[in-house]
């Protein structure tokens, strides 16, 4: 999957390009926000200051390190807005599928700090995610970037958030939300009980291949079409027949920001699975459960792995992996221990030399049925017109602003 096949490269040559966001006046200490004109260091950005954490103990402590000291670079002000308490329903609110003007993220917004700031508000990042997490991140907010460069999306594509929900700790709980248009992840750390959660994650994309700055080609998202056709093109006719629900792309049940009543019983069952059919499935999920260090990734597969006979996989429009046709592409994974969606947008800003529709705009969502959040919150409508159907299709916005978002 694309997840472990990102190199160390990528992030630095995106992180200059992207993350060198616009700026605009915010109560920051001495310092001067950052501007499209400045430039943030390669190394900084790029450095992971120590080597990546293998154990679930490690990330949190190098996690609950790096958020500490980002704290200690932000004025009072700063830091009344990035913390929250723990159990704040805002943490249910405030992400979504939708760009940041229709619905409000919780935290900091990084284009309001200074490029000290912001590669603080990145190591947190660096530390609680894997070298290949962090890769994957960084590509879709370049993606983002590119749409917004190339494209007639909004500006507000390439803003992006942090939030602390409790206190940064090595031995409580705490948790981090970073997103904006096309991501939004929801991280629990929890060091007395050693565990670490990543439930809801939206992660998305726009264009799905695009070419940055250095000329490289990035793909954030392959991994995810790559392990999906692995495992659908290992089932049997019949197998398929079970799972397959029709040409015409599925809208999905569980938009990113939306509550959901988590769908299941529709398509092939896991026990119908041989075994190394269900170990295609797990990598398959892999894509979302597989973000950080090899113990929490491991943790989440065999929670996972253990209900798998009671979870359900559905699948709708093309079957053959082509990344050159614009056929759309929804299947949903829905069990005991796990919900995943993944989905094709029908409608596309336009951006010449990308494909931005049928297989070049994706949302996907994960989420954890029975610990979502880590179970301190209860999800809740997002603001501003929850998250929104294919295309950015939902309820109008708080504004009264168009609810059909190109590049949404």
């Amino acid at each position: 999957m694309n997840t472990r096949t990102k190199s160390s490269w990528l992030v630095s040559t995106l992180l200059v390009g992207v993350l060198t966001l616009s700026g605009c006046a915010a109560g920051a200490t001495a310092a001067t926000p950052t501007n499209t004109s400045s430039s943030i260091s390669t190394a900084a950005l790029a450095d992971t200051t120590s080597a990546v954490a293998t154990t679930t103990a490690g990330t949190i402590t190098d996690t609950t390190a790096a958020a500490e000291a980002f704290l200690v670079m932000l004025s009072s002000e700063q830091r009344e807005t990035v913390l929250h308490a723990y159990d704040d329903e805002t943490k249910s609110t405030s992400w979504s599928n939708f760009p940041v003007t229709f619905v409000e993220r919780a935290g900091l917004n990084l284009t309001d700090l200074t490029e000290e700031q912001q590669t603080a508000a990145l190591a947190v990042l660096r530390g609680l995610l894997s070298e290949e997490g962090y890769a994957t991140v960084v590509g879709i907010i370049g993606g983002d970037q590119y749409l917004v460069a190339n494209g007639s999306a909004q500006d507000s594509l390439g803003q992006y958030y942090i939030a602390f929900f409790g206190d940064p700790s090595e031995t409580g709980a705490w948790g981090v939300q970073f997103g904006g248009h096309h991501l939004g992840g929801n991280a629990t750390l929890d060091g007395a009980a050693d565990t670490i959660t990543f439930a809801p994650t939206h992660l998305g994309v726009q264009p799905a291949v695009f070419t940055d700055d250095s000329g490289e080609e990035v793909a954030p998202l392959s991994g995810m079409y790559e392990t999906a056709f692995a495992f659908y093109d290992s089932l049997s006719t019949e197998q398929q027949a079970a799972l397959y629900q029709g040409e015409e792309v599925q809208t999905m049940q569980c938009e990113p920001g939306s509550t959901c009543t988590y769908p299941t019983g529709t398509g092939l069952s896991g026990a119908d699975l041989t075994d190394e059919q269900k170990q295609l499935l797990l990598e398959v999920i892999a894509n979302w459960v597989g973000l950080s260090d090899e113990q929490t990734t491991a943790t989440a597969l065999a929670g996972i792995e253990a209900t798998l006979d009671e979870t359900y996989v559905n699948w709708s429009g093309a079957t053959v992996y082509d990344m050159t046709t614009g056929e759309g592409i929804h299947f949903q994974i829905s069990g005991p221990d796990v919900y995943i969606e993944f989905a094709n947008q029908e409608l596309s800003a336009d951006v010449d030399g990308a494909v931005t529709s049928g297989r070049g705009h994706v949302h996907t969502i994960h989420r954890d049925p029975a610990n979502d959040y880590a179970g301190s919150v209860t999800q809740q409508e997002a603001t501003g017109g929850g998250g929104g159907q294919r295309g950015g299709a939902g309820a109008p916005p708080a504004d009264g602003g168009a609810a059909v978002v190109p590049g949404s």
